[in-house]
């Protein structure tokens, strides 16, 4: 009970990133971490403030001679939006049934915890560890993560490490463990579009004037077609394929189509490019997609306005072996050469992480492996993840170690959605199978 009721105080905290009128809340939640690490037993517990949200540190490196883990999760948490879809406030945790639903307890408070208190309890149990730990906890995930990225690239003596855990990721159906492989990278940006100096009049200027938002929607549809293929010149030539081991496994896992489409998604088809099977094009394949469009006159009543400014959020998620900075070219350079006449368009990219993809074989994710299927009583699936989790990329690049991701989340707990939850059941496992791969090292 002490863990569920850490996990609430945890949960009411709002600390939402995305609005900086929640630095308080930021600042709170950090503290919070930094206290459960003290609480859990870790030594040099501080608060690294810099250019950004504060990381949390803690470690307990009284094992010599044994491997190093740094245990990795964020604190900061998506908006709630929109407020009336939620069934119980978004930051007053509630739970209904086997669930805890609240903003951030699947992503990624619940699962951070998770790691905190399979630490603590190990420690508790025995004294000692038979791994060294290091925690970093962030608060800039959901909004690209710019403090934790200089920090690490600028401190890898301090951060060594034999292999980073993570629990970021989710189960590919419940009672079913599973470690994910890889990730997708992704570039997240702005499409801008200039047409004349101020907004005109459509009835005066109409058939004359430039529509910034008409040039949008073309060269949206030039870079990718109705059937979802990426038309940017040169942007699939990296392209690293799945194997045919790995795309046997998956054929093998427990996946029903219409499930998916109907109770999962709740949509009415599924779509993208109609070559590739569905999970080519969840995990291994590149995407674009559009997030939003703003210009123009979208109040109530009308107004006759040819706008003078538009602006697209757009993103694309990269696969394995593609690098952001040459992607991010590519894009510029198809947005410049579909570029209508009359208007001026560029791409400003916001953020950026690379993919990731790391050998199954390796001995610390084959443990976490034999620990999950040990706990959970079913044998421990690989799969990819469509999602992005920069860290990942950086710990790879910067610290040349290998992230076991270890999912405990499920696919219906509505990350980023209204009704965010965490199957509490998993909560308490996943503490038990952390502390079970801890043990096997």
């Amino acid at each position: 009970m002490e863990h569920l009721e850490d996990l609430k105080d945890f949960l009411r905290i709002p600390s939402i990133s995305t609005d900086p009128a929640h630095h308080p809340d930021i600042l709170r939640a950090a503290r919070f971490v930094a206290e459960q690490l003290r609480a859990g037993g870790m030594h040099n517990v501080e608060l690294i403030v810099g250019d950004g949200n504060p990381l949390v540190y803690g470690d307990w490196l009284a094992a010599p001679g044994k491997p190093t883990l740094l245990m990795y999760g964020h604190y900061d948490v998506q908006p709630p939006d929109p407020l009336d879809e939620w069934l119980s406030p978004p930051f007053e945790p509630e739970i209904r049934g086997d669930n805890i639903y609240a903003r951030g307890a699947a992503d990624d408070k619940g699962l951070t915890l998770i790691l905190i208190k399979a630490v603590a309890g190990l420690l508790k149990k025995r004294g000692s560890l038979r791994v060294n730990i290091r925690f970093l906890i962030e608060g800039e995930e959901e909004v690209g993560g710019e403090h934790i990225e200089r920090y690490v690239s600028s401190k890898p003596a301090q951060m060594r490490a034999d292999a980073a855990v993570i629990c970021d990721t989710e189960m590919f159906a419940p009672e079913l463990p599973t470690i994910c492989v890889g990730l997708r990278g992704i570039i997240y940006g702005e499409l801008v579009v200039q047409g004349a100096e101020q907004d005109l009049h459509s009835g005066v200027y109409g058939g004359a004037a430039p529509n910034p938002i008409q040039a949008i929607a073309e060269i949206l549809c030039a870079l990718k077609d109705r059937d979802g293929h990426i038309r940017i010149p040169g942007f699939h030539d990296r392209i690293v394929p799945p194997s045919d081991k790995e795309r046997a496994a998956w054929a093998r896992l427990p996946f029903h189509e219409k499930e998916y489409l109907h109770q999962e998604m709740k949509a009415i088809a599924l779509v993208g490019e109609p070559e590739y099977p569905l999970f080519d094009r969840l995990w291994a394949r590149p995407t674009l997609e559009v997030h939003g469009i703003r210009g123009g006159f979208t109040g109530e009543g009308a107004k006759t306005v040819i706008p003078a400014h538009a602006v697209a959020k757009i993103s694309t998620r990269l696969v394995a072996d593609q690098r952001p900075s040459e992607a991010i070219e590519q894009i510029q350079a198809a947005v410049a050469a579909a570029c209508p006449r009359g208007v001026r368009a560029e791409f400003r990219a916001i953020h950026s992480a690379p993919p990731s993809l790391v050998n199954p074989d390796n001995p610390f994710i084959k443990a976490a492996a034999d620990a999950m299927t040990a706990v959970f009583g079913n044998e421990t699936v690989y799969t990819r993840s469509g999602g992005s989790i920069p860290i990942v990329g950086l710990f790879e690049r910067s610290l040349g170690i290998p992230s076991v991701m270890m999912g405990f989340g499920l696919p219906d707990d509505n990350l980023h959605a209204p009704n965010e939850k965490l199957y509490l059941p998993n909560f308490f496992r996943g503490i038990e199978a952390v502390e079970k791969f801890l043990e096997m090292l």
